[in-house]
Protein backbone atom coordinates (compact mmCIF):
# COMPACT_ATOMS: atom_id res chain seq x y z
CA UNK A 1 0.00 0.00 0.00
CA UNK A 2 1.78 3.09 -1.25
CA UNK A 3 1.04 6.67 -2.22
CA UNK A 4 -1.85 5.70 -4.47
CA UNK A 5 -3.64 3.88 -1.67
CA UNK A 6 -3.04 6.47 1.04
CA UNK A 7 -3.30 9.43 -1.34
CA UNK A 8 -6.93 10.24 -0.38
CA UNK A 9 -6.04 10.28 3.34
CA UNK A 10 -3.00 12.49 2.68
CA UNK A 11 -5.07 14.85 0.51
CA UNK A 12 -7.85 15.44 3.04
CA UNK A 13 -5.47 15.57 6.01
CA UNK A 14 -3.36 18.27 4.33
CA UNK A 15 -6.53 20.10 3.33
CA UNK A 16 -7.76 20.12 6.92
CA UNK A 17 -4.31 21.22 8.05
CA UNK A 18 -4.21 24.36 5.92
CA UNK A 19 -7.82 25.31 6.74
CA UNK A 20 -7.22 24.96 10.49
CA UNK A 21 -3.84 26.67 10.17
CA UNK A 22 -5.50 29.53 8.31
CA UNK A 23 -7.90 30.23 11.18
CA UNK A 24 -5.15 30.29 13.82
CA UNK A 25 -2.94 32.49 11.63
CA UNK A 26 -5.76 35.00 11.36
CA UNK A 27 -6.25 35.22 15.14
CA UNK A 28 -2.56 35.96 15.77
CA UNK A 29 -2.41 38.67 13.10
CA UNK A 30 -5.39 40.70 14.36
CA UNK A 31 -3.39 43.47 16.16
CA UNK A 32 -1.09 43.99 13.17
CA UNK A 33 -4.00 44.05 10.73
CA UNK A 34 -5.76 46.67 12.87
CA UNK A 35 -2.76 48.96 12.48
CA UNK A 36 -2.22 48.25 8.79
CA UNK A 37 -5.86 48.83 7.80
CA UNK A 38 -6.26 51.70 10.30
CA UNK A 39 -9.38 50.15 11.75
CA UNK A 40 -10.56 48.61 15.05
CA UNK A 41 -10.26 45.19 16.65
CA UNK A 42 -14.03 44.80 16.34
CA UNK A 43 -13.89 45.17 12.55
CA UNK A 44 -11.16 42.55 12.13
CA UNK A 45 -12.85 40.19 14.59
CA UNK A 46 -15.95 40.69 12.47
CA UNK A 47 -14.11 39.03 9.58
CA UNK A 48 -13.38 36.02 11.81
CA UNK A 49 -17.03 35.87 12.94
CA UNK A 50 -18.33 36.15 9.36
CA UNK A 51 -16.00 33.34 8.25
CA UNK A 52 -17.46 31.09 10.96
CA UNK A 53 -20.98 32.16 10.06
CA UNK A 54 -20.59 31.46 6.33
CA UNK A 55 -19.04 28.07 7.01
CA UNK A 56 -21.75 27.04 9.48
CA UNK A 57 -24.55 28.23 7.18
CA UNK A 58 -23.36 26.37 4.07
CA UNK A 59 -21.82 23.21 5.52
CA UNK A 60 -25.02 21.12 5.53
CA UNK A 61 -26.06 21.73 1.88
CA UNK A 62 -22.40 21.67 0.79
CA UNK A 63 -22.01 18.27 2.44
CA UNK A 64 -24.44 16.74 -0.08
CA UNK A 65 -22.39 17.70 -3.15
CA UNK A 66 -20.56 14.33 -3.33
CA UNK A 67 -23.94 12.62 -3.67
CA UNK A 68 -24.54 14.41 -6.98
CA UNK A 69 -21.06 15.11 -8.38
CA UNK A 70 -17.66 13.45 -8.68
CA UNK A 71 -16.00 13.40 -5.26
CA UNK A 72 -12.63 14.19 -6.81
CA UNK A 73 -14.03 17.10 -8.81
CA UNK A 74 -15.82 18.57 -5.78
CA UNK A 75 -12.57 18.48 -3.79
CA UNK A 76 -10.55 20.03 -6.63
CA UNK A 77 -13.03 22.84 -7.25
CA UNK A 78 -13.31 23.59 -3.52
CA UNK A 79 -9.52 23.80 -3.26
CA UNK A 80 -9.27 26.12 -6.27
CA UNK A 81 -11.98 28.39 -4.84
CA UNK A 82 -10.21 28.32 -1.47
CA UNK A 83 -6.94 29.28 -3.18
CA UNK A 84 -8.73 32.15 -4.93
CA UNK A 85 -10.01 33.46 -1.60
CA UNK A 86 -6.54 33.09 -0.13
CA UNK A 87 -5.04 35.13 -2.95
CA UNK A 88 -7.63 37.89 -2.57
CA UNK A 89 -7.03 38.02 1.20
CA UNK A 90 -3.25 38.16 0.75
CA UNK A 91 -3.42 41.21 -1.53
CA UNK A 92 -6.34 42.95 0.24
CA UNK A 93 -5.85 46.69 0.49
CA UNK A 94 -8.83 47.38 2.75
CA UNK A 95 -11.17 45.49 5.06
CA UNK A 96 -13.86 45.13 2.38
CA UNK A 97 -11.51 43.09 0.18
CA UNK A 98 -10.37 41.14 3.24
CA UNK A 99 -13.98 40.26 4.05
CA UNK A 100 -14.55 39.20 0.44
CA UNK A 101 -11.47 36.97 0.20
CA UNK A 102 -11.21 35.55 3.69
CA UNK A 103 -14.74 35.54 5.11
CA UNK A 104 -16.89 34.93 2.02
CA UNK A 105 -14.78 33.04 -0.55
CA UNK A 106 -12.61 31.03 1.86
CA UNK A 107 -15.55 30.49 4.22
CA UNK A 108 -17.68 29.09 1.39
CA UNK A 109 -14.89 26.75 0.27
CA UNK A 110 -14.29 25.60 3.85
CA UNK A 111 -17.99 24.70 4.10
CA UNK A 112 -17.44 22.21 1.25
CA UNK A 113 -14.06 20.98 2.48
CA UNK A 114 -14.92 20.10 6.09
CA UNK A 115 -17.68 17.52 5.44
CA UNK A 116 -15.94 16.30 2.28
CA UNK A 117 -12.94 15.10 4.28
CA UNK A 118 -15.07 12.60 6.21
CA UNK A 119 -16.82 11.42 3.05
CA UNK A 120 -13.51 10.77 1.25
CA UNK A 121 -12.21 8.63 4.10
CA UNK A 122 -15.46 6.66 4.39
CA UNK A 123 -15.53 5.70 0.70
CA UNK A 124 -11.77 5.12 0.44
CA UNK A 125 -11.07 2.85 3.41
CA UNK A 126 -12.58 0.14 5.59
CA UNK A 127 -12.01 -1.36 9.03
CA UNK A 128 -8.52 -0.75 10.49
CA UNK A 129 -7.34 1.38 7.57
CA UNK A 130 -10.36 3.64 7.97
CA UNK A 131 -9.59 4.02 11.67
CA UNK A 132 -5.96 4.88 10.86
CA UNK A 133 -7.06 7.44 8.27
CA UNK A 134 -9.43 9.15 10.73
CA UNK A 135 -6.68 9.12 13.36
CA UNK A 136 -4.27 10.79 10.95
CA UNK A 137 -6.89 13.41 10.11
CA UNK A 138 -7.49 14.17 13.79
CA UNK A 139 -3.79 14.40 14.58
CA UNK A 140 -2.99 16.70 11.67
CA UNK A 141 -5.91 18.94 12.61
CA UNK A 142 -4.56 19.23 16.16
CA UNK A 143 -1.10 20.10 14.91
CA UNK A 144 -2.51 22.80 12.63
CA UNK A 145 -4.38 24.51 15.45
CA UNK A 146 -1.30 24.40 17.69
CA UNK A 147 1.53 25.46 15.38
CA UNK A 148 -0.66 28.07 13.69
CA UNK A 149 0.09 30.68 16.38
CA UNK A 150 3.81 29.84 16.20
CA UNK A 151 3.99 30.24 12.43
CA UNK A 152 1.62 33.19 12.45
CA UNK A 153 3.52 34.93 15.23
CA UNK A 154 6.85 34.46 13.45
CA UNK A 155 5.54 35.63 10.06
CA UNK A 156 3.68 38.60 11.54
CA UNK A 157 6.68 39.65 13.63
CA UNK A 158 9.50 39.13 11.15
CA UNK A 159 7.80 39.44 7.74
CA UNK A 160 4.10 40.06 7.08
CA UNK A 161 0.80 38.39 7.94
CA UNK A 162 0.17 38.29 4.17
CA UNK A 163 2.79 35.55 3.83
CA UNK A 164 0.61 33.34 6.00
CA UNK A 165 -2.03 33.44 3.27
CA UNK A 166 0.43 33.23 0.39
CA UNK A 167 2.15 30.10 1.68
CA UNK A 168 -1.21 28.32 1.72
CA UNK A 169 -1.25 28.53 -2.08
CA UNK A 170 1.77 26.19 -2.14
CA UNK A 171 -0.11 23.83 0.14
CA UNK A 172 -3.09 23.79 -2.23
CA UNK A 173 -0.79 22.84 -5.11
CA UNK A 174 0.58 19.87 -3.14
CA UNK A 175 -2.93 18.75 -2.18
CA UNK A 176 -4.14 18.87 -5.76
CA UNK A 177 -1.41 16.36 -6.62
CA UNK A 178 -2.70 13.86 -4.04
CA UNK A 179 -6.31 14.61 -4.98
CA UNK A 180 -5.83 12.62 -8.19
CA UNK A 181 -6.12 9.46 -6.06
CA UNK A 182 -9.54 10.40 -4.67
CA UNK A 183 -12.57 8.55 -6.04
CA UNK A 184 -13.78 10.07 -9.36
CA UNK A 185 -17.35 8.80 -8.87
CA UNK A 186 -20.27 10.41 -7.02
CA UNK A 187 -21.91 8.53 -4.16
CA UNK A 188 -25.11 8.18 -6.18
CA UNK A 189 -25.50 6.57 -9.59
CA UNK A 190 -28.13 9.12 -10.63
CA UNK A 191 -27.97 12.86 -10.03
CA UNK A 192 -30.79 14.39 -7.97
CA UNK A 193 -31.89 18.00 -7.66
CA UNK A 194 -30.94 20.06 -4.63
CA UNK A 195 -33.52 20.18 -1.85
CA UNK A 196 -34.02 23.96 -1.97
CA UNK A 197 -36.51 24.17 0.89
CA UNK A 198 -34.31 22.11 3.19
CA UNK A 199 -31.30 24.18 2.16
CA UNK A 200 -33.01 27.46 3.06
CA UNK A 201 -34.22 26.14 6.43
CA UNK A 202 -30.80 24.71 7.29
CA UNK A 203 -29.07 28.00 6.41
CA UNK A 204 -31.55 30.01 8.49
CA UNK A 205 -31.20 27.61 11.42
CA UNK A 206 -27.40 27.46 11.41
CA UNK A 207 -26.97 31.19 10.83
CA UNK A 208 -29.41 32.14 13.58
CA UNK A 209 -27.93 29.79 16.16
CA UNK A 210 -24.30 30.71 15.49
CA UNK A 211 -25.10 34.46 15.40
CA UNK A 212 -27.08 34.16 18.62
CA UNK A 213 -24.17 32.47 20.36
CA UNK A 214 -21.71 35.06 19.03
CA UNK A 215 -23.84 37.95 20.31
CA UNK A 216 -24.69 36.42 23.68
CA UNK A 217 -21.41 37.28 25.38
CA UNK A 218 -21.64 41.01 24.68
CA UNK A 219 -25.40 41.59 24.67
CA UNK A 220 -26.55 38.95 27.16
CA UNK A 221 -28.33 35.62 26.86
CA UNK A 222 -31.82 36.71 27.91
CA UNK A 223 -31.92 40.22 29.40
CA UNK A 224 -30.39 43.20 27.57
CA UNK A 225 -26.86 43.96 28.80
CA UNK A 226 -26.34 46.85 26.41
CA UNK A 227 -28.34 48.30 23.48
CA UNK A 228 -28.17 46.40 20.19
CA UNK A 229 -28.50 48.45 16.99
CA UNK A 230 -29.31 47.26 13.47
CA UNK A 231 -28.99 49.90 10.78
CA UNK A 232 -29.25 52.66 13.36
CA UNK A 233 -32.38 51.18 14.96
CA UNK A 234 -32.29 49.65 18.42
CA UNK A 235 -33.53 46.06 18.71
CA UNK A 236 -34.19 45.06 22.32
CA UNK A 237 -37.87 44.02 22.46
CA UNK A 238 -39.21 44.09 26.03
CA UNK A 239 -35.70 44.71 27.32
CA UNK A 240 -34.41 41.38 25.98
CA UNK A 241 -31.14 40.49 24.33
CA UNK A 242 -31.09 39.87 20.55
CA UNK A 243 -29.39 36.54 21.29
CA UNK A 244 -32.52 34.91 22.71
CA UNK A 245 -34.54 35.86 19.62
CA UNK A 246 -31.90 34.53 17.23
CA UNK A 247 -31.56 31.30 19.20
CA UNK A 248 -35.34 30.89 19.15
CA UNK A 249 -35.46 31.45 15.39
CA UNK A 250 -32.66 28.94 14.91
CA UNK A 251 -34.40 26.23 16.93
CA UNK A 252 -37.71 26.83 15.17
CA UNK A 253 -35.97 26.70 11.77
CA UNK A 254 -34.40 23.33 12.57
CA UNK A 255 -37.72 21.99 13.88
CA UNK A 256 -39.34 23.08 10.61
CA UNK A 257 -36.39 21.53 8.75
CA UNK A 258 -37.06 18.09 10.27
CA UNK A 259 -40.77 18.32 9.41
CA UNK A 260 -40.01 19.46 5.87
CA UNK A 261 -37.53 16.63 5.32
CA UNK A 262 -40.14 14.15 6.56
CA UNK A 263 -42.67 15.44 4.01
CA UNK A 264 -40.04 15.31 1.23
CA UNK A 265 -39.23 11.70 2.01
CA UNK A 266 -42.87 10.66 2.19
CA UNK A 267 -43.42 12.25 -1.22
CA UNK A 268 -40.63 10.08 -2.67
CA UNK A 269 -38.32 13.06 -3.24
CA UNK A 270 -34.69 13.54 -2.22
CA UNK A 271 -34.39 15.38 1.13
CA UNK A 272 -31.24 17.27 2.07
CA UNK A 273 -30.78 14.86 4.99
CA UNK A 274 -32.73 11.55 4.97
CA UNK A 275 -34.68 10.91 8.18
CA UNK A 276 -32.91 7.57 8.50
CA UNK A 277 -29.78 9.54 9.28
CA UNK A 278 -31.51 11.83 11.78
CA UNK A 279 -33.10 8.88 13.62
CA UNK A 280 -30.01 6.65 13.68
CA UNK A 281 -29.29 6.23 17.41
CA UNK A 282 -25.59 5.26 17.23
CA UNK A 283 -24.99 8.13 14.81
CA UNK A 284 -26.84 10.64 17.00
CA UNK A 285 -24.95 9.45 20.08
CA UNK A 286 -21.70 10.10 18.20
CA UNK A 287 -22.90 13.52 17.04
CA UNK A 288 -23.84 14.47 20.62
CA UNK A 289 -20.46 13.36 21.96
CA UNK A 290 -18.65 15.12 19.12
CA UNK A 291 -20.68 18.28 19.77
CA UNK A 292 -19.93 18.45 23.50
CA UNK A 293 -16.26 17.69 22.84
CA UNK A 294 -16.16 20.69 20.48
CA UNK A 295 -17.70 22.86 23.23
CA UNK A 296 -14.87 21.89 25.58
CA UNK A 297 -12.25 22.41 22.88
CA UNK A 298 -13.57 25.86 21.93
CA UNK A 299 -13.73 26.95 25.56
CA UNK A 300 -10.24 25.71 26.38
CA UNK A 301 -8.61 27.31 23.36
CA UNK A 302 -10.37 30.58 24.12
CA UNK A 303 -9.38 30.96 27.78
CA UNK A 304 -5.94 29.34 27.84
CA UNK A 305 -4.13 31.56 25.29
CA UNK A 306 -5.76 34.67 26.79
CA UNK A 307 -4.60 33.63 30.25
CA UNK A 308 -1.05 32.89 29.08
CA UNK A 309 -0.73 36.24 27.34
CA UNK A 310 -2.67 38.47 29.75
CA UNK A 311 -1.23 37.20 33.05
CA UNK A 312 1.96 35.30 32.32
CA UNK A 313 2.97 37.77 29.62
CA UNK A 314 3.59 35.25 26.83
CA UNK A 315 3.81 36.31 23.22
CA UNK A 316 1.77 34.53 20.57
CA UNK A 317 4.90 32.58 19.65
CA UNK A 318 5.52 31.52 23.27
CA UNK A 319 1.87 30.59 23.65
CA UNK A 320 2.23 28.22 20.71
CA UNK A 321 5.30 26.66 22.37
CA UNK A 322 3.37 26.21 25.63
CA UNK A 323 0.71 24.30 23.69
CA UNK A 324 3.27 22.15 21.87
CA UNK A 325 2.90 19.22 24.34
CA UNK A 326 -0.80 19.19 23.49
CA UNK A 327 0.00 19.02 19.80
CA UNK A 328 2.55 16.22 20.13
CA UNK A 329 0.36 14.15 22.45
CA UNK A 330 -2.81 14.60 20.40
CA UNK A 331 -1.20 13.57 17.10
CA UNK A 332 0.58 10.62 18.76
CA UNK A 333 -2.55 9.24 20.42
CA UNK A 334 -4.87 9.94 17.50
CA UNK A 335 -2.48 8.37 14.97
CA UNK A 336 -1.15 5.35 16.85
CA UNK A 337 -4.14 4.24 18.96
CA UNK A 338 -6.88 3.39 16.40
CA UNK A 339 -5.79 -0.27 16.41
CA UNK A 340 -6.20 -0.43 20.18
CA UNK A 341 -9.87 -1.18 19.55
CA UNK A 342 -8.80 -4.79 18.89
CA UNK A 343 -8.02 -5.12 22.59
CA UNK A 344 -10.16 -2.42 24.23
CA UNK A 345 -13.66 -1.30 23.31
CA UNK A 346 -13.64 1.97 21.30
CA UNK A 347 -16.25 3.30 23.73
CA UNK A 348 -13.89 2.60 26.64
CA UNK A 349 -11.01 4.32 24.84
CA UNK A 350 -13.18 7.40 24.29
CA UNK A 351 -14.18 7.44 27.95
CA UNK A 352 -10.55 7.07 29.06
CA UNK A 353 -9.76 10.07 26.85
CA UNK A 354 -12.55 12.07 28.47
CA UNK A 355 -11.21 11.23 31.94
CA UNK A 356 -7.72 12.34 30.83
CA UNK A 357 -9.14 15.68 29.68
CA UNK A 358 -10.92 16.19 32.99
CA UNK A 359 -7.82 15.25 35.02
CA UNK A 360 -5.69 17.65 32.97
CA UNK A 361 -8.11 20.52 33.59
CA UNK A 362 -8.08 19.79 37.35
CA UNK A 363 -4.26 19.82 37.35
CA UNK A 364 -4.22 23.15 35.50
CA UNK A 365 -6.72 24.51 38.04
CA UNK A 366 -4.43 23.54 40.92
CA UNK A 367 -1.39 25.10 39.19
CA UNK A 368 -3.05 28.40 38.36
CA UNK A 369 -1.13 31.16 40.09
CA UNK A 370 1.94 33.42 39.88
CA UNK A 371 4.38 30.49 40.02
CA UNK A 372 3.00 28.72 36.95
CA UNK A 373 5.61 28.05 34.25
CA UNK A 374 5.80 26.29 30.89
CA UNK A 375 7.73 23.46 32.53
CA UNK A 376 5.02 22.85 35.15
CA UNK A 377 2.30 22.92 32.49
CA UNK A 378 3.89 20.25 30.29
CA UNK A 379 2.23 17.28 32.03
CA UNK A 380 -1.36 18.60 32.21
CA UNK A 381 -1.20 20.09 28.70
CA UNK A 382 0.17 16.83 27.30
CA UNK A 383 -2.44 14.84 29.27
CA UNK A 384 -5.17 17.01 27.79
CA UNK A 385 -3.76 16.39 24.31
CA UNK A 386 -3.58 12.64 24.95
CA UNK A 387 -7.25 12.67 25.96
CA UNK A 388 -8.27 14.55 22.83
CA UNK A 389 -6.20 12.17 20.71
CA UNK A 390 -7.85 9.09 22.24
CA UNK A 391 -11.31 10.54 21.59
CA UNK A 392 -10.68 11.69 18.03
CA UNK A 393 -8.98 8.41 17.12
CA UNK A 394 -12.33 6.65 17.59
CA UNK A 395 -15.28 9.07 17.65
CA UNK A 396 -15.35 10.24 14.02
CA UNK A 397 -14.92 6.73 12.64
CA UNK A 398 -17.51 5.38 15.09
CA UNK A 399 -20.04 8.08 14.20
CA UNK A 400 -19.63 7.97 10.43
CA UNK A 401 -19.52 4.16 10.32
CA UNK A 402 -23.00 4.06 11.89
CA UNK A 403 -24.42 5.33 8.59
CA UNK A 404 -24.28 3.40 5.28
CA UNK A 405 -21.75 4.68 2.76
CA UNK A 406 -24.56 5.81 0.46
CA UNK A 407 -25.57 8.39 3.08
CA UNK A 408 -22.07 9.39 4.22
CA UNK A 409 -22.18 12.82 2.55
CA UNK A 410 -25.37 13.83 4.36
CA UNK A 411 -24.11 12.37 7.64
CA UNK A 412 -20.85 14.26 7.27
CA UNK A 413 -22.77 17.50 6.81
CA UNK A 414 -24.78 16.89 9.98
CA UNK A 415 -21.62 16.08 11.98
CA UNK A 416 -19.91 19.27 10.79
CA UNK A 417 -22.95 21.43 11.54
CA UNK A 418 -22.89 19.94 15.03
CA UNK A 419 -19.22 20.87 15.35
CA UNK A 420 -19.76 24.45 14.12
CA UNK A 421 -22.64 25.03 16.52
CA UNK A 422 -20.75 23.39 19.39
CA UNK A 423 -17.65 25.47 18.74
CA UNK A 424 -19.60 28.74 18.70
CA UNK A 425 -21.51 27.67 21.82
CA UNK A 426 -18.30 26.79 23.65
CA UNK A 427 -16.70 30.11 22.75
CA UNK A 428 -19.82 31.99 23.84
CA UNK A 429 -20.51 30.16 27.11
CA UNK A 430 -16.99 29.62 28.40
CA UNK A 431 -15.69 32.87 26.94
CA UNK A 432 -18.43 35.04 28.44
CA UNK A 433 -18.14 33.19 31.77
CA UNK A 434 -14.36 33.75 31.81
CA UNK A 435 -14.49 37.43 30.83
CA UNK A 436 -17.46 38.06 33.13
CA UNK A 437 -15.51 36.73 36.11
CA UNK A 438 -12.46 38.77 35.11
CA UNK A 439 -14.18 42.12 34.68
CA UNK A 440 -16.47 41.49 37.65
CA UNK A 441 -13.47 40.57 39.79
CA UNK A 442 -11.69 43.81 38.83
CA UNK A 443 -14.73 45.91 39.76
CA UNK A 444 -15.27 44.10 43.07
CA UNK A 445 -11.64 44.48 44.12
CA UNK A 446 -11.56 48.18 43.24
CA UNK A 447 -14.75 48.78 45.22
CA UNK A 448 -13.31 46.93 48.24
CA UNK A 449 -10.04 48.86 48.00
CA UNK A 450 -11.96 52.13 47.94
CA UNK A 451 -14.45 50.93 50.62
CA UNK A 452 -17.36 51.71 48.32
CA UNK A 453 -20.68 49.84 48.34
CA UNK A 454 -22.93 49.83 45.27
CA UNK A 455 -26.14 48.12 44.21
CA UNK A 456 -26.16 45.07 41.93
CA UNK A 457 -27.44 47.24 39.06
CA UNK A 458 -24.66 49.79 39.57
CA UNK A 459 -22.09 46.99 39.70
CA UNK A 460 -23.34 45.64 36.37
CA UNK A 461 -23.04 49.11 34.84
CA UNK A 462 -19.45 49.39 36.11
CA UNK A 463 -18.54 45.97 34.67
CA UNK A 464 -19.96 46.93 31.27
CA UNK A 465 -18.13 50.26 31.38
CA UNK A 466 -14.86 48.47 32.12
CA UNK A 467 -15.46 46.02 29.26
CA UNK A 468 -15.95 48.95 26.90
CA UNK A 469 -12.88 50.77 28.23
CA UNK A 470 -10.60 47.70 27.97
CA UNK A 471 -11.94 45.96 24.89
CA UNK A 472 -10.29 42.57 25.47
CA UNK A 473 -8.55 40.95 28.41
CA UNK A 474 -5.08 40.98 26.90
CA UNK A 475 -1.82 42.37 28.21
CA UNK A 476 -1.66 45.02 25.46
CA UNK A 477 -5.14 46.40 26.13
CA UNK A 478 -4.55 46.27 29.87
CA UNK A 479 -1.39 48.34 29.51
CA UNK A 480 -3.14 50.78 27.20
CA UNK A 481 -5.84 51.20 29.81
CA UNK A 482 -3.40 51.46 32.72
CA UNK A 483 -1.26 54.08 30.95
CA UNK A 484 -4.19 56.49 31.14
CA UNK A 485 -4.12 56.41 34.95
CA UNK A 486 -1.97 58.03 37.62
CA UNK A 487 1.03 56.05 38.98
CA UNK A 488 -0.83 55.25 42.24
CA UNK A 489 -3.94 54.06 40.40
CA UNK A 490 -1.80 52.07 37.97
CA UNK A 491 0.05 50.25 40.78
CA UNK A 492 -3.23 49.32 42.46
CA UNK A 493 -4.91 48.09 39.29
CA UNK A 494 -1.97 46.04 38.02
CA UNK A 495 -2.26 43.76 41.04
CA UNK A 496 -6.05 43.73 40.79
CA UNK A 497 -5.96 42.76 37.10
CA UNK A 498 -3.61 39.88 37.84
CA UNK A 499 -5.62 38.54 40.79
CA UNK A 500 -8.89 38.83 38.85
CA UNK A 501 -7.42 36.93 35.91
CA UNK A 502 -6.25 34.10 38.16
CA UNK A 503 -9.76 33.83 39.66
CA UNK A 504 -11.37 33.95 36.22
CA UNK A 505 -9.06 31.21 34.94
CA UNK A 506 -9.89 28.95 37.87
CA UNK A 507 -13.63 29.54 37.48
CA UNK A 508 -13.52 28.83 33.74
CA UNK A 509 -11.48 25.65 34.26
CA UNK A 510 -14.05 24.40 36.78
CA UNK A 511 -16.81 25.13 34.27
CA UNK A 512 -14.90 23.10 31.66
CA UNK A 513 -14.60 20.22 34.15
CA UNK A 514 -18.39 20.24 34.54
CA UNK A 515 -18.81 20.16 30.75
CA UNK A 516 -16.34 17.26 30.59
CA UNK A 517 -18.53 15.40 33.11
CA UNK A 518 -21.49 16.05 30.80
CA UNK A 519 -19.37 14.70 27.94
CA UNK A 520 -18.68 11.55 29.95
CA UNK A 521 -22.43 11.06 30.50
CA UNK A 522 -23.13 11.56 26.79
CA UNK A 523 -20.49 8.95 25.93
CA UNK A 524 -22.47 6.26 27.78
CA UNK A 525 -24.95 6.26 24.87
CA UNK A 526 -22.24 5.27 22.37
CA UNK A 527 -22.16 1.70 21.04
CA UNK A 528 -19.37 -0.46 22.46
CA UNK A 529 -17.95 -1.30 19.03
CA UNK A 530 -17.62 0.47 15.68
CA UNK A 531 -20.99 -0.05 13.91
CA UNK A 532 -21.13 -1.85 10.58
CA UNK A 533 -24.05 -0.02 8.99
CA UNK A 534 -23.40 -1.31 5.45
CA UNK A 535 -23.69 -4.94 6.48
CA UNK A 536 -27.21 -6.14 7.24
CA UNK A 537 -28.49 -2.58 7.19
CA UNK A 538 -32.19 -1.89 7.58
CA UNK A 539 -31.81 1.29 5.55
CA UNK A 540 -33.99 1.59 2.46
CA UNK A 541 -32.51 1.93 -1.00
CA UNK A 542 -31.46 5.51 -1.62
CA UNK A 543 -33.89 7.36 -3.88
CA UNK A 544 -30.92 8.35 -6.04
CA UNK A 545 -30.11 4.69 -6.61
CA UNK A 546 -26.87 4.81 -4.68
CA UNK A 547 -25.27 1.56 -3.62
CA UNK A 548 -22.27 0.52 -1.66
CA UNK A 549 -20.84 -1.13 -4.74
CA UNK A 550 -20.59 2.31 -6.31
CA UNK A 551 -18.25 3.45 -3.56
CA UNK A 552 -16.17 0.29 -3.62
CA UNK A 553 -15.74 0.50 -7.39
CA UNK A 554 -14.64 4.12 -6.99
CA UNK A 555 -11.90 3.12 -4.59
CA UNK A 556 -10.65 0.42 -6.93
CA UNK A 557 -10.56 2.90 -9.78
Amino acid sequence: MGVQYWGPAIAVSLTTFIVVLNASLMNVAIPTMVDEFDTTVTVIQGAVALYSLVTAALVLPAGTLPSRHSIRRVLAVALIVYAGGTLVASISWNTTILYLGWSLIQGSAAAVIFPLTFTVLIVSYEDDDRAKAFGLLAGVSGVGSTIGPIIGGALTTYASWRWGFTLQLIGVGVILFFAQYVSPNPLSETRSSLDKGGTVLSIVGSTSLVTGFLLSGKYGWLVERRPFFVGGMQFNPLGTSPAIWLLGIGLLAFAAFVQYERRMERAGKSPLVPLHVLTNRPFLAGVLTYNIRSIVSAGFFFIFPVYLQAVLGYTAFETGLALLPYSLASIAFSTFTPNWRKYISPKTLIQVGIVCMGAALVLLYEQTGPGQTIGRMVIPVALYGAGVGLILAQITNMTMSAVPTAYSAEASGVLNVSYSIGFSLGTAVVGSYFLGHFYGGVVDRVLRAEHVTVSAEQRTDLVIALEDAAETATEATQQQFLNQLTPTQRQLLEGIFEAAMFDAQRAALLLLVLIVLLLLIASTFLPRQIPEADEGSDYPESPQGSTRETSETAVED
